[in-house]
């Protein structure tokens, strides 16, 4: 089954133009091209579509979502990496919806606002007393000083690049690679700039110390379910961990 330009723009709520355009950059071709020119797109293209706008939502570029689009060898694989992020995002929208609601309950029924209720699910500092008992108070204060020197944009593409690294964890440990493969090392050199982009983290100063954290890191991953979900869980954290370790020790 194939549908025209028109009705997946309708569908997809986007634009015709937006589509063409897609397909001009080489993200999105279209499955077949009728003899008036129109084009038209199957269910593959359908799927291709859904993670393209997925990945627009979670603040990344056109160049960026061709890179991640080239990578992928298993669209189902990849879409579970993405609604694991998905409902992340819905468990912290819950709880910021619960919060606003609760505030204009009190505030209709002229009561006190309690101060505590009000903003679960925005605070991005949940783990500060973690961050400070592991790697001290200066490393949660320059952190916490870099993210907040972020505008909105940023902050919401810095996000988009972590839940991609996620998703293609997710993706290489279901495939069932050798931590100490060209792919999983190729993961795990990402996983580490994006460990050594976080001013104050110990990654962030070359030398035994950042070694050390990049070979360590991965226990705290396999050790607490909030850290195992964003690689499918345990086994998907423990594949993490062996690579980043084979990473430290081989090329740190």
């Amino acid at each position: 089954m194939e549908w025209s330009i028109q009705q997946i723009a309708k569908i997809a709520g986007t634009t015709s133009r937006t589509l063409r355009h897609y397909g001009e950059v080489g993200l999105l071709a279209p499955s077949s091209i009728g003899p008036n020119g129109y084009r038209h797109y199957d269910e593959a293209s359908l799927v291709r579509l859904q993670r393209i706008l997925l990945l627009r939502d979670l603040g990344l570029g056109l160049s960026q979502i061709s890179e991640v689009l080239a990578r992928e060898t298993s669209e189902e694989r990849a879409l579970v990496g993405h609604l694991s992020w998905l409902r992340e995002e819905q468990h912290r929208l819950s709880r910021q919806i619960a919060a606003v609601e609760s505030t204009i309950e009190a505030m209709r029924g002229g009561e006190r606002l309690m101060a505590e209720k009000m903003f679960d699910g925005f605070d991005h500092t949940q783990y500060r007393d973690e961050v400070e008992q592991r790697w001290g108070a200066d490393t949660y204060a320059r952190s916490d000083a870099w993210w907040r020197s972020m505008d909105a944009d940023a902050q919401s593409a810095f996000r988009g690049r972590v839940a991609d690294l996620h998703s293609d964890w997710i993706v290489a440990a279901d495939a069932g690679i050798a931590p100490d493969s060209e792919e999983a090392q190729a993961l795990a050199g990402r996983h580490v700039e994006w460990l050594t982009g976080i001013p104050g983290t110990p990654a962030a100063e070359p030398g035994d110390d950042a070694k050390a954290y990049v070979a360590s890191i991965g226990d705290m991953y396999v050790a607490d379910p909030r850290f195992a979900k964003n690689y499918g869980g345990p086994k998907g954290a423990e594949f993490v961990r062996d690579a980043l370790r084979v990473y430290a020790a081989t090329r740190m």
